[in-house]
């Protein structure tokens, strides 16, 4: 049966807010955002609990505070005394206690450790209810308030100053030239003009960068006009995880911009979920109008190069298994593209139990990997990925995402497990044949 925890006490918190003010810069963030699509959220839940058994977190822990419902209570109060139709009886009448500094506090957990944006639930709601993109509006509260988990907030910071939570700008150039060397490739940085403006995700410009060469690789391969930029480089997006909407601008604008710069038609994101959610989907509100680049992600990328030829592979052969990131597929719309890339490559597809839109996510999307004190509860999640991998039997397990893979890691790690993931970018740059 599930059980309630006792409240959680220990928090992270940012600056030197006053509790009041905490208290009233979250109030007024939520209310700001209660527009009609909010509104209609908030009025259409009928308490079914069909997003309890889609979330991940309540499954592997059996706490009912985990359910998605519960991640959004404090969003429904505020709601129901401030914003919704009957708000001035609501506080007139006190049918509502107006959420305060405890409440916040224990809210933390939720939103940023038990939460990865997953969308699952939003799928499950018969009601239609997003409440991934509700949980991402309230961490914008949350963030306003100064009560952002510590490590989550770091990386913001790095961002702002560095454009990247991983470099500076101006140190790109060596790491490029250093990753160029390290594996034989050109990777080409700052030209004045190109077709396409390869970014990268953090990791990338750290341990993996084998995951710049394959992409500098399959690029060079087909003689495409491209470049890397110190302008705009890193589209993973902390801002779009934390709720740091002024960060989320700036970082998505500086992709678009040096595209535009360059003269550029294309962005390509790295194999990054949230790169994906942030500069395809977002983008977009940043400008009011469609935007004047195409923004692709890199499975699109190779299945493109597939379908049309530009690149043939050599074939594995083997059986395997594919984990589908959430923010690639169930929120952007890309199961079908990885597969075909799969075809490609020979692989025999065996399907995990729960797969495509349906898929169980790795248990790290939404800043959770980055998050370190959520690790106990992200290693009881990828417990349901662990069990699912080994019943399918195949020798190899597939991902398109660098997030989804370092969380596979580190599961596997924690969970002594000798499967390791590899990625589809590799998969095929390591197969070109010539």
């Amino acid at each position: 049966m599930p059980t309630t925890s006792k409240p959680r006490t220990a928090f992270d918190q940012q600056g030197e807010q006053s509790d009041a003010a905490r208290v009233d810069a979250a109030l007024h963030s939520f209310v700001s955002e209660f527009g009609v699509t909010a509104a209609l959220h908030m009025e259409s839940c009928v308490r079914c609990g069909l997003c309890a058994q889609a979330c991940h977190f309540y499954l592997a822990t059996g706490d009912a505070k985990y359910t998605p419902i519960r991640k959004l209570e404090l969003f429904r109060r505020s709601y129901l005394r401030e914003a919704s139709p009957f708000a001035p009886l609501v506080r007139a009448l006190g049918l509502v206690k107006k959420p305060g500094i405890a409440d916040l506090q224990q809210w933390q957990e939720l939103l940023y450790d038990s939460c990865t944006l997953c969308g699952r639930c939003t799928l499950a709601c018969p009601m239609g209810i997003d409440m991934a993109e509700l949980v991402k509006v309230a961490r914008h509260g949350m963030f306003k308030a100064g009560l952002v988990p510590d490590r989550l907030a770091l990386m913001d910071r790095a961002a702002r100053q560095w454009g990247s939570t991983a470099t500076p700008g101006e140190d790109l150039p060596d790491i490029l030239a250093e990753a160029g060397k390290a594996h034989g490739v050109e990777i080409p940085c700052d030209l004045a003009h190109a077709d396409i403006l390869v970014t990268a995700a953090p990791a990338e410009l750290g341990d993996n960068t084998k995951a710049l060469a394959d992409a500098a690789k399959i690029l060079n391969h087909i003689g495409a006009s491209w470049t890397m930029h110190q302008g705009g480089f890193d589209a993973s997006n902390i801002g779009f995880n934390n709720g740091d909407l002024e960060l989320q601008e700036q970082l998505t604008r500086a992709l678009i911009d040096t595209a535009v710069k360059i003269g550029a038609s294309t962005v390509l994101l790295p194999e990054c979920g949230h790169a994906y959610g942030a500069a395809r989907w977002e983008a977009a509100k940043w400008y009011g109008q469609a935007l004047p680049v195409r923004v692709i992600h890199m499975t699109e990328f190779l299945d493109e190069l597939v379908s049309t030829q530009r690149i043939r592979l050599r074939q594995i052969g083997d059986t395997a298994t594919f984990h589908d990131p959430c923010q690639i597929v169930r929120r952007g719309g890309l199961e079908a593209a990885a597969r075909r890339v799969l075809a490609a490559l020979g692989v025999e597809l065996i399907e995990l139990q729960d797969h495509g839109v349906t898929a169980f996510c790795c248990g790290g999307g939404g800043g959770v990997v980055s998050n370190q004190r959520a690790a106990p509860l992200r290693q009881k999640v990828f417990e349901i990925k662990r069990q699912q991998v080994d019943a399918t039997g195949a020798e190899r397990f597939i991902t398109s995402c660098g997030q989804c893979l370092i969380t596979l890691e580190m599961g596997a790690k924690n969970a002594h497990w000798d499967k390791r993931a590899e990625s589809l970018l590799a998969l095929v740059a390591d197969n070109l044949a010539d």
